[in-house]
């Protein structure tokens, strides 16, 4: 997660008030139940996350907060979805960092992330951890590396799909040091993690929450993480910016986007409860159980941070060869 984040964090608590336009409305808002739109499968990484806060959200606002999940087209089948409901707060995309690596992925994209959807907050960020199968003669990066040299083309990782974060994390880790691998790409992290702790594959860099099941009865081995510091869950394990990549930084953000043409006073009263959700000790002890760390931010951050997101994997994208129709 690059360093924007840890300035979120130190906003989360200050929101933003209500605006002046539309303020009775968000005063009485909700009315009826509202959709969070979920654009991944049930019971992954992100829906564990969503549903956390969806549950927080039902005990504040007095309405159900729905998931609804629309895997498909990392994450698009969804984002269309929400991109083109009405903007009356009733539909929200429960949305992740692949919301920004879509644009240079796909030739024709069916909405525009900056055009048709309206920020309300940064939620949480999944690190991702690297770990390899306990076959692999190495128990620190370093060492992985000078083997993984020594044994070009003979190593393969895993992704939970072509484009995805865990897909272009673990391209930049092996083009920075040199690392002559192959790419297999599967339909999300389950079954690329079911592979891996069979030997079908040797690597991945994967959501923390996802491989460390396997970690913890030793089915697989964590190398580092992706964090710029080191977790507070995992204090043994080192980054990969403090061995081998200095400054690098990346994980599986979430956050929560509603249709552009929402009124800016509806965005700020889920901007309020959502940020106001992220604080409370029962979310950040449900998220901590995840792997997942609490963010939050005002909308304008938000907007600010999608922008530079979309321009760091544009590049990364491109030098991947990846399109996808």
């Amino acid at each position: 997660m690059r360093r924007l984040c840890l300035a979120v964090l130190s906003c989360a608590a200050g929101v933003v008030g209500l605006a002046p336009i539309g303020f009775a409305q968000a005063q009485s808002y909700p009315t009826k139940p509202i959709t969070l739109v979920v654009p991944f499968p049930p019971g992954g990484p992100t829906d564990q996350v969503a549903r956390v806060l969806a549950q927080k959200l039902t005990e504040q606002m007095g309405q159900s907060v729905i998931v609804d999940n629309k895997p498909g087209a990392n994450g698009n089948i969804g984002g269309t979805q929400v991109a083109k409901a009405a903007g009356d707060g009733y539909t929200l995309l429960y949305n992740t960092s692949s919301i920004t690596l879509s644009p240079a992925l796909y030739k024709n994209l069916s909405y525009d992330v900056q055009k048709d959807l309206a920020p309300v907050a940064l939620t949480a960020v999944v690190p991702l951890a690297l770990v390899v199968h306990p076959s692999i003669p190495a128990n620190t990066v370093r060492e992985f590396v000078e083997y993984a040299k020594a044994n070009p083309g003979k190593l393969s990782y895993g992704s939970a799909g072509n484009g995805n974060v865990t897909h272009l994390a673990a391209f930049q880790f092996t083009k920075t040091l040199g690392i002559d691998a192959t790419h297999v790409s599967y339909r999300g992290s389950a079954p690329a993690d079911v592979d891996l702790v069979a030997g079908q594959i040797q690597f991945m860099t994967d959501t923390i929450n996802s491989v460390m099941p396997f970690v913890k009865d030793k089915r697989l081995k964590l190398l580092a993480v992706t964090t710029a510091k080191r977790m507070s869950l995992y204090p043994d394990a080192p980054t990969l910016a403090e061995t081998v990549m200095p400054g690098f930084e990346a994980g599986a953000w979430q956050g929560v986007m509603v249709p552009a043409k929402t009124p800016a006073a509806l965005v700020q009263r889920l901007n309020a409860e959502i940020n106001k959700a992220l604080q409370s000790d029962d979310v950040r002890a449900k998220l901590a159980v995840q792997g997942a760390e609490p963010l939050g931010s005002t909308p304008e951050e938000y907007r600010t941070y999608v922008s530079l997101e979309l321009q760091r994997w544009a590049g990364v994208v491109k030098s991947t060869g990846v399109t996808l129709d």
